[in-house]
């Protein structure tokens, strides 16, 4: 089971922003935007891949969760896929930001948690980074995951072809050193 914190880019309260961690304007506005949103309807957190929105078949499943297993014992960080079949009229980003808090993804201490949510009837897609991988897997990179791995799939109609391709992607940029 994962456990710890995702202390993601907005970080998780305006106290850690004042303690140093993502002390930026936007990371405190992004903070109360996801506050002011309102009550989310988030999956149970079951493991490392959660399908709520059934986009992967059980081999599909155990395949992405032996990935992100394997990368947690390599390097520590927390890796969770998560498909929802909506947001609730949220917008991605606080969605991401609410999800990853509520769920405590990551180490406390390390901010290392990593999410990829998949929301395919709002046809959207996000890498949230905990603040301890931010340099490791930058926004910049984050997009260009998205651009060329994930959604050229999801234009296909092929969910789980950009899922595999975004998670290991992602596991590449925060995995171990080779």
């Amino acid at each position: 089971m994962v456990t710890g914190a995702l202390l993601l880019a907005a970080c998780a309260s305006a106290s850690d922003c004042e303690q140093g961690r993502c002390a930026t304007p936007e990371g405190q506005a992004d903070i109360a935007r996801a506050q002011a949103a309102g009550p989310y309807d988030f999956p149970a957190l079951t493991g490392r891949v959660v399908d709520a929105a059934d986009l992967l078949d059980a081999v599909q499943e155990a395949r992405l969760t032996a990935d992100s297993a394997a990368l947690e014992r390599e390097t520590g960080h927390q890796f969770v896929i998560v498909t929802v079949p909506s947001l609730g009229a949220h917008a991605i980003e606080d969605y991401g930001i609410a999800l990853g808090n509520q769920w405590g993804i990551g180490r406390a201490k390390e901010d290392d948690g990593v999410l990829l949510i998949v929301a395919p009837n709002e046809r959207k897609v996000r890498i949230e980074v905990g603040c301890g991988l931010e340099e490791t897997l930058t926004d910049e990179e984050a997009a260009d995951i998205m651009a060329q791995h994930i959604l050229p799939a999801f234009r296909e109609g092929d969910f789980p072809a950009g899922i595999a391709a975004g998670a290991a992607s992602i596991e590449t940029e925060i995995g171990p050193e080779t």
